[in-house]
């Protein structure tokens, strides 16, 4: 791959003040935002803005989109952000298949591809394989395209910061791997690494999902991304949201963890007597443990196991959560928007724009 970020000044947008200003052109849509509304919504001076706008523009970011009438004085020039102007990557490595994405600066997908993927294989073939699949999505995609990097999203626990995996439920063996550090070598571009549900809640928040909710991901395992105050909450060793190894049952079926009576391998099991009912009563258990926890305004659902029968699950989580409701309001519960691997590219995106940490 080994490409170059062709129109894109990454550490020159890297501030707090360019980052509301793109923010602001980026919910505008194709409609735009004038300067002085960018002033007025950051509180920044006039001046202030015409500069960021000004280095936007240079860099291709934002362009010209008409103009509106004012009170008084000529009409104002109205700016949009230019969605093609930067791409970012998002893939998703779970244990049985890839997905990967390119997403342009809106967060759209304009090109996807799928396969299959063992994630026990080694790390050698697995990097391998997804910095191929990565290739053939670019030369599918926008070939010309201004790519910022890659958002990798994988089932934890794992170090954020460092891109380092830990002992992945199941897979021991990644214990250690430098993984963003392998496949920056091989990509030649940016690489962030966040668990599977930390990405796809990152989306969500990016998205408008809410200021304070749990995703909640059941597909070949379960897990928790939590967004508290707007941004993602990953603790202070990036380890929160290990949801799925909740003990609910102390004498309960032996989990891949090594406990007993985990949510994870209560809810699996379940799945796989084909009782989905009690798998959404289960995951309804440990929904209403966060809820009463963390005080939370929204539960969302996603994971291919909740896509195969979403009613069944949103109902079974919302009665639980309805039962053991403390106030008149039990919290709502939904089917997520979006996916692990468009999260994943907000990885790259988000910091642009002031949502996340990369």
């Amino acid at each position: 791959m080994n490409r170059t970020n062709g129109g894109v000044n990454l550490p020159a947008l890297r501030s707090h003040n360019a980052a509301l200003v793109l923010d602001l052109l980026r919910t505008a849509g194709g409609e735009g935002i004038s300067r002085l509304e960018l002033a007025e919504r950051t509180g920044l001076t006039p001046q202030a803005v015409s500069k960021i706008t000004g280095r936007l523009r240079e860099e291709g970011l934002a362009t010209e989109a008409g103009h509106r009438a004012s009170t008084g004085g000529k009409p104002r020039t109205v700016l949009r952000l230019v969605p093609g102007a930067g791409h970012a990557v998002g893939l998703h490595l779970d244990r049985d298949e890839s997905t990967v994405v390119l997403c342009d600066l809106t967060g759209a997908v304009v090109a996807a591809r799928r396969s299959p993927l063992d994630l026990g294989a080694g790390a050698e073939a697995v990097v391998e394989g997804a910095a191929r699949e990565v290739e053939a999505l670019l030369s599918e995609g926008t070939s010309d395209a201004s790519v910022l990097g890659v958002g990798v999203a994988l089932p934890g626990p794992l170090d954020h910061s460092r891109g380092v995996l830990r002992r992945v439920t199941g897979f021991p063996e990644w214990d250690g791997f430098p993984l963003r550090d392998a496949l920056e070598r091989r990509l030649g571009v940016p690489v962030v690494v966040d668990k599977d549900t930390n990405a796809a809640a990152l989306g969500l928040a990016v998205g408008g999902a809410g200021e304070s909710f749990a995703y909640l991901h059941l597909g070949t395992g379960l897990g928790a991304g939590l967004v508290i105050g707007g941004a993602v909450h990953r603790g202070a060793r990036t380890g929160a949201g290990e949801f799925g190894h909740q003990v609910i049952q102390l004498d309960g079926p032996v989990c891949g963890c090594g406990n007993r009576g985990c949510i994870e391998a209560l809810c699996l099991a379940a799945v796989a007597r084909e009782e989905v009912g009690e798998a959404a009563r289960v995951l309804g258990a440990g929904a209403a443990n966060l809820v009463g926890l963390l005080d939370i305004d929204l539960v969302l659902l996603g994971g291919r196991t909740v896509a195969a029968d979403p009613e069944t699950f949103v109902r079974g989580v919302a009665a639980v959560l309805d039962a053991r409701a403390r106030s008149a309001d039990a919290v709502p519960v939904r089917v997520a928007s979006g996916g692990v691997a468009e999260g994943a590219a907000q990885l790259l995106l988000g910091p642009l724009f002031g949502r996340g940490d990369g």
